[in-house]
């Protein structure tokens, strides 16, 4: 679905229009494509903590020369001038901010490179958890770092973003599928989050050798995958090494064949509600594949009703499909013991499931089910498997493309970014939870929303 006003403001007459009234002015984000590099262009690092070795190791296992900024002024240009390094991401390591006066070390690193960004920048700042801090002091001063990267993503503006990341003691070497990610045009509709690494003690994982082929070998079970955001996770799996087993209701066989076929993968045509289905997805996986080791709950439908006037079935199947189907087919999965060592379990939520929405009482509830689906589940996987969530914002489907216009123009510029975002921007989200190094990533909701202005 094509956004009008995104390509009338880009024309001269509407940067005039934007510049004098002050209307949104969204920038036409930067986004991964297979050969692609991870980070095309300089990355500045500084800050003082636990994480510096950790940090720079995690770069340059990721081919990403890391730059000190505090090491020259920059180059020259042949008449002397100053030709300061422009910067497409910044790395903070604020686990030394042991108190509120070390908090100053934000505004030394940060203010000087704030006008040498290039467009669509990434920054990140890595922090210690709240709760696993040493003192008073350090756990005051770590979680004022949430009010500075939210504020500050609010603030950098051409498409940049900006997310928290709080890694426990226990997972200094687990950072670097998530720097990949944070780092690259894969998260670009991801900004003012606050990630998780390691607060459950999932250590280790295995190691990548290639980057862009993470998922090599990998079973990815997706439902919902025949069209819209369910086909551009099975995509994204695919790009990146896995084989996909495709689930979708019968009506929508023919789709999902085709796609599959395309990426030569499995199907299986079944409704997921039906009391059979988590048996009968258990079987086909083990039948023909062995085992999975990535499940990914997208199967969802929306029965839109103001409470009182919301009929039993609408109530029942939007619960039925979004929150229970999960429930029974995770746990058919794992009594079977069929979710692999270092397995992935992922849940599609949404931002009203954490904001609510007008008619949407049955959704919401759906959504911050998943939410509560992935808080029960994290603390007892075994084996390395996690669980995690993505709580989808404003995304651009044929079901938002049916929304009235001035709810969906609200809807779109209601965020940091301006915009509504690709069924790819919550696939390449799945993809990093799916990334086999990333099982110190468990228990997140991460939410793909441009940093919705509600809820966010």
């Amino acid at each position: 679905m094509s956004d009008r006003y995104q390509f009338l403001i880009h024309t001269p007459v509407g940067q005039l229009l934007a510049k004098n009234l002050g209307l949104p002015n969204p920038v036409t984000l930067e986004r991964y494509h297979d050969g692609d590099p991870l980070v095309d262009g300089a990355v500045a690092v500084g800050g003082s903590g636990r994480l510096d070795k950790a940090i720079v190791a995690a770069l340059d296992d990721l081919g990403i020369a890391a730059e000190d900024p505090m090491a020259g002024s920059g180059t020259s240009t042949p008449d002397g001038a100053s030709d300061p390094t422009r910067y497409k991401g910044l790395v903070f390591d604020a686990t030394g901010i042991e108190s509120s006066a070390d908090l100053v070390s934000l505004q030394d690193f940060f203010t000087p490179l704030m006008r040498r960004l290039e467009g669509c920048a990434r920054v990140v700042v890595l922090g210690t958890p709240p709760e696993s801090t040493n003192s008073k002091q350090e756990r005051v001063a770590q979680r004022a770092l949430e009010g500075f990267t939210r504020s500050l993503a609010k603030e950098v503006g051409r498409g940049s973003t900006v997310q928290l990341v709080y890694v426990a003691p226990v997972a200094d070497g687990a950072i670097t599928s998530t720097l990949a990610f944070l780092l690259s045009p894969k998260s670009a509709y991801v900004s003012g989050q606050v990630i998780r690494i390691g607060t459950n003690d999932a250590t280790g994982g295995e190691s990548v050798t290639d980057w862009t082929r993470p998922l090599t070998g990998k079973l990815a079970l997706v439902t919902g995958a025949s069209r819209g955001i369910g086909a551009e996770i099975a995509r994204v799996l695919h790009r990146d090494g896995a084989t996909v087993l495709g689930v979708d209701v019968p009506q929508a066989a023919s789709e999902l064949q085709a796609l599959m076929n395309e990426l030569d993968s499995d199907y299986l045509a079944l409704d997921i509600t039906s009391k059979d289905a988590p048996h009968r997805i258990a079987r086909h996986v083990k039948e023909k594949h062995g085992g999975v080791d990535i499940v990914v709950h997208n199967a969802g439908i929306t029965r839109d009703k103001k409470l009182a006037n919301m009929k039993r079935d609408g109530w029942a199947s939007t619960l039925a499909v979004n929150l229970t189907a999960p429930e029974l087919i995770t746990e058919q999965l794992l009594d079977q013991k069929l979710v692999r060592a270092n397995g992935r379990i992922v849940g599609v939520a949404s931002i009203a499931g954490l904001a609510g929405n007008l008619g949407q009482t049955n959704y919401a509830a759906s959504k911050a089910g998943v939410i509560g689906f992935v808080d029960s589940l994290a603390a007892d996987l075994d084996d390395g498997i996690t669980v995690n969530a993505v709580a989808p914002g404003f995304i651009e489907t044929k079901m938002t493309a049916a929304v009235p216009l001035v709810t969906r123009e609200v809807g779109r510029r209601l965020n940091s970014l301006s915009q509504g975002g690709l069924p790819v921007d919550v696939a390449e989200t799945i993809a990093w939870f799916a990334n086999p190094a990333s099982t110190s990533v468990n228990g997140n909701v991460v939410r793909v929303c441009g940093q919705m202005m509600l809820g966010a």
